[in-house]
């Protein structure tokens, strides 16, 4: 017994999985809407798992974090009103509000559990919930984007796979609702999921934003511990393009910077080829 390991083990898909060593796990619940876990990883520091499927961890969690929320908004000028779709964990919150621009940063997420067991276990990643300026919805995002038009200058898609409660978040009309919920020169942005493995998603969803707005782009990070670590965004904007960011308004970042930004959008042969059609 004493030499036993505990691992821990996402299958991505029927073909790919990965292990990852942990010491122990802190908790774990069946929510109303998904299976909560959060374990210590001997690689990545704490991590949050919903429905097997790794979300976050403490030591690259500022990957997905600062280029889901820098990116966009560093595409739009002066945004003042901003709407983040799921993020419970609080990462895209946090770096939303350091813009100074933002006056209200709004967090519809459908799960309220996993917005309170990030404060308790992620601390750091949810850091920005007591910001006075942040504004916390536990509602289905979809609903809330219906029911809000012309309201936000971004809105940001921080959605779990598109499996369960996150299946919606990857429909046309979804986007449509999007476009509808945005200010005039409004934009918004999605991750949409690894060109390695979910090229017929990504596709897809590109088609159906470039259907709807009159600007898409793709754009990609790194992220180790998501489905083959490359990871993509799907940017749709009304007015503004992200090939032309505005000069960084925040300090501190491990991971976003303009040139990145610009890099970003430079697709590999083979993902340009994903969203040619």
């Amino acid at each position: 017994m004493a030499n036993m390991e505990l691992w821990f083990t996402e299958l991505q898909n029927e073909n790919l999985s990965i292990g990852l060593r942990i010491r122990r796990t802190l908790h774990s619940e069946q929510t109303p809407y998904q299976g909560l876990d959060v374990v210590e990883t001997v690689q990545y520091g704490r991590m949050l798992v919903l429905d097997g499927c790794i979300m976050t961890t403490e030591q690259d969690e500022f990957v997905y974090h600062e280029m889901m929320a820098h990116v966009p908004l560093h595409t739009h000028p002066n945004p003042k009103r901003v709407l983040v779709v799921g993020g419970g964990d609080g990462g895209v919150i946090r770096e939303v509000i350091k813009h100074p621009s933002v006056e209200k940063a709004v967090l519809a997420e459908i799960d309220g559990r996993v917005i309170e067991i990030a404060k308790e276990y992620f601390p750091g990643i949810a850091a920005g919930f007591g910001d006075p300026r942040v504004e916390i919805q536990v509602t289905d995002g979809i609903r809330y984007v219906q029911e809000h038009p012309g309201e936000f200058d971004v809105i940001l898609v921080d959605s779990t796979d598109p499996v369960g409660p996150a299946v919606g978040l990857f429909a046309k009309e979804f986007y449509q609702a999007v476009y509808r919920a945005l200010k005039e020169d409004g934009l918004f942005a999605a991750q949409t999921e690894s060109p390695f493995v979910n090229q017929d998603l990504i596709a897809r969803v590109f088609a159906d934003v470039r259907d709807v707005f009159p600007q898409t782009h793709l754009y990609l990070a790194y992220v180790p511990t998501y489905p083959t670590g490359m990871w993509s965004f799907t940017l749709g904007s009304k007015r503004y393009n992200p090939l032309e960011p505005q000069p960084c308004r925040v300090r501190g970042t491990k991971y976003y910077t303009t040139e990145v930004h610009r890099a970003a959008f430079v697709l590999p042969p083979f993902v340009q080829e994903v969203i040619a059609g």
